[in-house]
């Protein structure tokens, strides 16, 4: 009996949580209600309509409570026209584009900003002052306003124009000044197509011509005359320009090192044994303050006999060309060798072209030149540039090989036919036919007519003479080279210090100090 008393007790409270919860459920759903209620008001159809027009209106009784609970009103029904017929109209989506390949890189996002700009730009007008719904209202159609002017703003202008107008009178009055009539002699014979007058167009030329002679100054050489006159009792025939720069040496830096020289092998017998028939000088458009100390190691003994450097070249479209024409020698016996073509760019020519030098301790392309100069030199050619133009496109040390080859074949076989006519006059016969007379040199040494006697042709008899040249300029090295280099150092002791002892007076001089008289 205790049991049955005391188990009503144990038992949870259902009827009050059930309670709790509808009430809870009901508060919920009129919140629902409340909140997804539509902003218009359900329209019934006109069948609806016209159904309940015919029936008189109910009053509401006291216990009719569905007007005054949201759950119970129609109006907060969201239900649609497509709900309550059950059909669902048709939806149009955006078609799928196709994902990018991120195995190729992350896309560029540059053309979807632009897009989205574009749909925002007319928005972009307004500030944050303005009302985003009445964008049509700050709308200007298009038009530019135009942007304020200041006073100092318009005072700029007037100066820049006035500034303009002060230009052109100034280049206007720079013209006619450069354009006025020569008022020299040596101005008239510098410029023979342009003379004096009062036309435009000639004084138009006249100011071009000295804008020219200004600006020549740092165009064209130094000096109108590179090299001094010619004395025919000093100096060789011809001429060879040599280039210095991957011609005679290379130079090259590393980070170890630093700056290193490197002198092309055979230099020293080139240069000692083409002295001796040409006047050697060397044309490089390196600076001086850089290539005389190369050159001081490079030819010690000046048998070099003229240097030039960058400031004898001409400048033009960013290339230092070497103007032959500046030497003052005869172009028709002058030799140009170098490694670029753009400085042979005014006498192609008078040019070979070699290959650089990049360091080959086994090139042997100087010595392989000299059988080719020495020929031009031995037998006095008239004129170089036919000379040079019969090898343009070949290696000049082989063709000349070749041709030498040849020669020497065509001699041999004249020979042979000359002492199969005559047997008893000897080879004698065959150089008096060629006008040679058997007499010897005045330093005793065979002479041409005799070396044709012994099937010598006149190319191995000037070989042979200059053999022994530049054996005898080895010998004169060899015994008297330490003496000249001590002479030379002595010289330039002495022009050093009559040098500074020039400028020392002429700064004391500036100060009433100067040596009296």
């Amino acid at each position: 009996m205790l049991s049955r008393a005391v188990l009503p007790l144990t038992r949870p409270n259902v009827l009050t949580s059930t309670v709790r919860a509808s009430t809870i459920s009901v508060a919920h759903s009129r919140w629902y209600a409340k909140s997804t209620k539509p902003k218009t008001p359900y329209k019934l159809p006109q069948s609806v309509k016209s159904a309940n027009s015919e029936q008189s209106p109910k009053a509401p009784s006291q216990n009719d409570h569905s007007a005054e609970q949201a759950e119970f009103d129609t109006k907060a029904a969201p239900a649609t026209e497509a709900s309550e017929t059950g059909s669902t109209a048709p939806q149009n989506y955006a078609p799928q584009k196709p994902l990018p390949d991120l195995t190729q890189g992350i896309p560029s996002t540059l053309a979807a900003e632009l897009e989205a700009a574009s749909k925002n730009r007319g928005s972009s007008k307004l500030n944050l002052t303005e009302d985003p719904s009445r964008a049509e209202d700050y709308d200007d159609g298009g038009r530019d306003i135009p942007n304020y002017e200041s006073s100092l703003d318009r005072k700029r202008a007037r100066m820049a124009n006035l500034m303009y107008v002060l230009f052109l009178l100034a280049g206007a009055g720079g013209v006619a000044y450069l354009g006025r009539n020569w008022e020299t002699e040596e101005e008239a014979k510098a410029h023979p197509d342009v003379p004096s007058g009062w036309g435009f167009g000639l004084m138009y030329n006249r100011a071009k011509a000295r804008l020219g002679d200004i600006t020549s100054y740092y165009k064209d050489p130094a000096f109108p005359k590179l090299l001094p006159d010619e004395d025919p009792n000093m100096r060789q025939p011809y001429t060879l320009v040599l280039s210095l720069e991957d011609l005679l040496v290379h130079s090259e830096w590393s980070r170890e090192h630093g700056w290193r020289v490197a002198k092309r092998p055979g230099v020293d017998y080139f240069l000692r044994y083409l002295n001796q028939y040409y006047e050697l000088v060397l044309f490089t458009s390196v600076p001086s303050m850089m290539a005389d100390q190369v050159l001081r190691k490079l030819d010690p003994y000046r048998i070099i006999r003229w240097p030039l450097f960058r400031e004898a070249t001409k400048y033009k479209d960013g290339e230092y060309i070497k103007d032959l024409s500046y030497l003052n020698r005869d172009l028709s016996k002058v030799i140009l060798i170098d490694t670029k073509e753009e400085h042979a760019r005014l006498q192609p020519e008078n040019a070979v072209i070699l290959e650089k030098w990049l360091g080959d301790s086994k090139d042997k392309t100087l010595v392989g030149m000299i059988p080719f100069l020495e020929y031009i030199a031995g037998m006095g050619v008239e004129d170089v540039r036919p000379v040079i133009k019969s090898f343009e496109g070949t290696q000049i040390p082989v063709e000349f090989a070749k041709r030498e080859k040849a020669m020497r074949e065509r001699f041999e076989k004249e020979l042979a036919e000359e002492q199969k006519k005559r047997p008893r006059s000897g080879l004698g016969s065959f150089a008096s036919a060629l006008g040679l007379k058997s007499t010897r040199t005045l330093d005793g040494e065979q002479s041409p007519s005799e070396g044709l006697a012994q099937g010598k042709m006149l190319w191995d008899q000037i070989r042979e003479r200059g053999q022994k040249n530049y054996e005898m300029i080895e010998k004169e090295i060899r015994e008297n080279g330490e003496k000249w280099l001590a002479e030379m150092a002595a010289e330039e002791e002495k022009a050093r210090q009559e040098q500074m002892a020039m400028m020392k007076g002429s700064f004391t001089g500036m100060f009433g100090a100067g040596p009296k008289q």
